[in-house]
């Protein structure tokens, strides 16, 4: 039997950067490559105080607009013989919005799809911003998606 951990959440950063649309990608010290944000729910966190903390946390963004990206992040992680889930979230920040990194990582690109694409090594990361591109950037924001902050 293969055990599912679904304590890990993920969120993908959309700025407008010098007036076009970009993706924040961060490279990992773990491991070398680039990605999004993620992190592991902690104590009795529901997803959405997770994936808030985890984007201060990383990048200092503040998180004040917030989408469910409508899509699960999964993959198998061989080390440790488990099923990853990860529900995806998006944060639409202000135009040209500044970070800040975290030791977790050691530099940032505001990103196109096509370079996130590029960058990024792992055919999940390719669905996930290919997903979040369609439905967060290319088309207008369904409303039903947008996650209200208390």
């Amino acid at each position: 039997m293969i055990p599912f951990n679904t304590s890990i959440v993920s969120g993908v950063a959309l700025s407008k950067i010098d007036g076009e649309t970009k993706m924040l990608l961060m490279k990992r010290v773990k491991g070398g490559f680039w990605c999004h944000v993620a992190g592991s729910i902690e104590g009795d966190e529901t997803a959405v105080e997770a994936i808030i903390r985890e984007f201060d946390e990383e990048t200092k963004i503040q998180v004040v607009d917030l989408y469910n990206a409508q899509f699960l992040e999964q993959f198998f992680e061989a080390s440790v013989n488990v099923i990853e889930l990860i529900p995806v979230f998006v944060v639409l920040c202000p135009a040209n919005q500044e970070v800040e990194l975290n030791d977790e990582h050691t530099e940032y690109k505001w990103c196109s799809l096509s370079e996130a694409l590029e960058m990024a090594p792992f055919p999940n990361q390719h669905a996930v911003y290919q997903h979040v591109w369609s439905y967060f950037v290319d088309k207008p924001i369904n409303p039903l998606y947008r996650v209200e902050l208390t």
